[in-house]
């Protein structure tokens, strides 16, 4: 399992698919879930858009939290989903 910093973490993940789409996700093991997502077991939307490669993660408080922020960057476009990923990691220790 990738390193949650706290046993009820919850990632907050970027794939980018082979088509340019970026698919948002949930999940308690990031690498893992990108995983099932390359074998084709992931969301119906990376089975009919195959990943390209996992663009990071971040980790939140709980689930809850993960849904919040799931749901905000799916409301934004493409590019501010992906800055808004790459803010938060180039700002965390």
């Amino acid at each position: 399992m990738t390193d949650a910093p706290d046993p009820k973490a919850w990632a907050v993940y970027l794939i980018e698919c082979l088509d340019g789409r970026v698919y948002t996700g949930i999940a308690r093991d990031p690498e893992q879930r990108y995983a099932k997502h390359l074998a084709g077991k992931g969301a119906r939307f990376t089975r009919s858009n195959p990943p390209r490669r996992l663009l990071g993660h971040i980790w939140v408080c709980d689930h809850s939290a993960a849904l919040r922020l799931e749901f905000a960057w799916k409301q934004l476009p493409r590019e501010e989903r992906i800055a808004a990923l790459h803010s938060y990691l180039a700002s965390s220790p």
